[in-house]
């Protein structure tokens, strides 16, 4: 069971940017592939975390750059045409991250 967690935790990080720039985004699908991609350094957080990673742990929450604020101003920058690639990057990750919390 923590292996299918662990596939479809990272599968999503990974593979749903990449299926959302090759979908939306398909003139200029490795530019926004790569901005979305880049939304997963919002788990530099983590670091600030003790211990830093817990596998139990939710980080919707948990984190400073996963916390309701942070999410609520992620879903504020999907109005904005200059920031909605990265804020889709960054809703997915926050998507993800809620949907591995439903395992804990």
């Amino acid at each position: 069971m923590e292996i299918l967690r662990f596939i479809i935790h990272y599968g999503l990080h990974f593979l749903a940017p990449l299926l959302i720039a090759f979908i939306f985004f398909r003139k200029d699908f490795w530019k926004a592939a790569l901005i979305m991609l880049s939304a997963n350094l919002i788990d530099l957080d983590h670091l600030l975390s003790n211990p830093i990673f817990d596998p139990n742990r939710c980080s919707i929450g948990s984190h400073i750059l996963h916390s309701y604020y942070a999410i609520a101003f992620y879903l504020v920058l999907l109005f904005i045409p200059k920031t909605r690639i990265v804020a889709i990057g960054l809703v997915i990750h926050i998507l993800t991250d809620f949907i591995d919390c439903l395992w804990i």
